[in-house]
């Protein structure tokens, strides 16, 4: 071989030595410098001094501005496809540079910067240089109701994931905010002290009070801290995100709670109340509140007073106070009473009038004649109206001396007008009671002057029981025949002997006139005085038992009449129910 053979074939082998070493640097997976050769509408031709150029397409290069002759870092993919040209990529160049950064990030713990690109299921896309996963929960400390609000917006976010296989990244921002407000939090608790005037904005309603961001430090002005007046829910006077300025009454550094107050900015309007309101003063205010047991009025602003249902009206049952009056409705009222450490006032209407029972002896003297309208009946006596408003009771054993009356309905009327007189009056539980068979002498007290045992007596059979016959007599008053005294022969039924309306002759045996009780007997009429005495005397054995009791038993009636209770006695304010008796009286 010559010499020029020798030294061509030496500079070739250094040659391909050269070229080979050159491209034995250029690996898979590695990012390189390229420089941009042509660009075109749809693809960008990229030199990175490997034997072919790149291709890569142009909307790897729509966020940037490039020229020819630029340089760019690129990835390169393949050194070789199907058609022997090396494969480039310039975003995932960037993603592989921005990859690192973000795993460098999370590995210390820090924050990094992104854009909201869009909306998906459970969150959000955010690119930080890498495409991120924010979900939903993650977005703000209360999670928002529309996330779209958030897109193309820019934010720090805590990496909280970071998943290399998959390329996953997961994001927080609420931690960012957390992590902000504690700093905030600690140095607001450590700055702030009571009585000091903050501003807040409103985080939350309950129904004990509002929640208060104060710097990222929550405070709670409750519900009784929030006006000197009385409120219902704290909505009355707050709205989300309103801002307030409230007043420190309370901090906890150790449990790091705050407690507020509002009304305490503005001055206490119960000091000095008693000169404001005295006591049986008249004054105007607006009803705000009507409930079962009374009606609220706003005096002025941050002071109500309550009318209770039973200071409406001196006379008038009032069952419910919007039964006579309307929210928003403007009120003269009296003040009753004060109690400055319970703010509270006590308020009465009814004291506006001059009370009619303060009078009501001088108008109703004992003994005076009356006539009025029943107005109600009921199982133990009848109401009777005086005047507007005040009723008297004819209790049932006052209808009549001599009859026994089991419901005033047997002798009376509902609107028939009566003539009664005024038996007693009780003008602390306002009570007039009245009798109708007062207007008549008691024929009972000279009873012994018409009926003497051993006379004859006729009458009339008024009603069969099973233990005998009642008779009536001269003079409305009834008598006893017992079924012992109804023949010599043992008799089984009264009805055997005697029906009712059967005119009778019988003998007087028995005279009780402190039980008003007249004992007759018709096997007795031919009786020697002798006989008579003794028939007496075992007439007089049966007084103990059951068959003397008197009519009202006698009858078989349902209920026993008494005087009634104190709950039956409603004398001013009775008022008739569905079922036509009388209504219990609500104190």
């Amino acid at each position: 071989m010559s010499n020029e053979a020798v030294a061509g074939a030496t500079i070739n082998a250094e040659l391909d030595a050269l070229i080979d070493s050159k491209f034995r640097e250029f690996k898979e997976g590695s990012i390189v410098n390229g420089t941009i050769l042509d660009i075109r509408p749809q693809v960008v031709i990229v030199d990175v001094g490997y034997k072919s150029e790149g291709v890569i397409p142009a909307s790897e290069f729509e966020d940037d501005e490039i020229e020819e002759g630029d340089e760019v870092e690129v990835l390169l993919e393949r050194l070789e496809n199907d058609e022997g040209m090396i494969v480039l990529s310039k975003e995932k160049a960037a993603h592989k540079q921005n990859w690192d950064k973000i795993v460098k990030v999370f590995e210390d713990g820090g924050l990094v910067k992104g854009k909201v690109k869009s909306m998906v299921k459970g969150g959000l896309t955010v690119n930080v240089g890498v495409e991120a996963f924010l979900p939903g929960s993650q977005v703000d400390i209360i999670p928002p109701k529309d996330l779209n609000e958030f897109v193309g917006k820019i934010y720090e976010f805590k990496i909280v994931k970071v998943n290399d296989e998959r390329q996953n990244i997961v994001l927080s921002r609420r931690e960012v905010i957390e992590a902000e407000r504690s700093e905030r939090r600690q140095r607001f608790l450590q700055t702030v002290k009571v009585g000091d005037k903050v501003t807040g904005q409103v985080k939350n309603l309950t129904d004990f009070g509002a929640f208060v961001d104060l710097e990222g430090m929550d405070g709670l002005l409750h519900i009784t801290d929030m006006s000197w007046g009385r409120i219902n829910h704290p909505s009355e006077m707050l709205r989300i995100s309103q801002e307030i300025d409230v007043q420190i009454l309370d901090v906890d550094r150790e449990k790091e709670r705050v407690s507020l107050g509002l009304k305490q900015m503005t001055d206490n309007p119960w000091e000095d109340i008693e000169a404001k309101f005295p006591m049986g003063s008249h004054v105007k205010g607006r009803i705000t509140k009507l409930l079962p047991y009374g009606a609220f009025v706003e005096l002025q602003r941050g002071v109500e007073g309550l009318v209770h249902v039973s200071e409406l009206s001196w006379v008038k049952r009032i069952t419910r106070p919007s039964d006579v009056l309307e929210l928003d409705q403007e009120i003269e009222a009296v003040v009753l009473g004060i109690s400055i450490e319970e703010q509270k006032i006590s308020l009465g209407v009814r004291q506006l009038e001059p009370n009619p029972w303060d009078e009501i002896e001088g108008r109703y003297p004992i003994g005076t004649k009356i006539n009025g309208a029943v107005r109600n009946l009921t199982a133990y006596g009848a109401f009777v109206g005086l005047e507007e408003g005040i009723d008297g009771m004819i209790h049932v054993s006052d209808l009549s001396w001599t009859r026994k009356i089991n419901h005033p309905s047997e002798i009376l009327k509902k609107s028939e007008e009566v003539e009664a007189i005024v038996l007693a009056i009780d003008k602390e539980n306002q009570r007039v009671s009245l009798g109708i068979k007062q207007l008549d002498t008691d024929p009972w007290s000279d009873i012994d002057t018409k009926f003497k045992v051993g006379d004859i007596a006729k009458g009339t059979v008024a009603k069969i029981a099973s233990f005998g016959a009642f008779v009536s007599l001269d003079g409305d008053i009834d008598g006893l025949i017992h079924i012992s005294q109804l023949s010599e022969e043992h008799v089984e039924r009264v009805k055997d002997i005697l029906n009712v309306a059967d005119e009778v002759e019988a003998r007087v045996i028995k005279v009780d006139k402190i039980e008003r009780r007249i004992g007759l007997s018709i096997k007795a009429v031919e009786y020697s005085a002798e006989q008579l005495q003794k028939e007496s005397q075992s007439f007089e054995t049966l007084r103990p038992s059951s068959d003397l009791v008197g009519l009202e038993q006698a009858f078989n009636l349902a209920a026993a009449t008494g005087a009634p209770s104190e709950e039956e006695w409603s004398p001013s304010g009775a008022t008739e129910s569905d079922s036509g008796e009388e209504e219990e009286k609500s104190e």
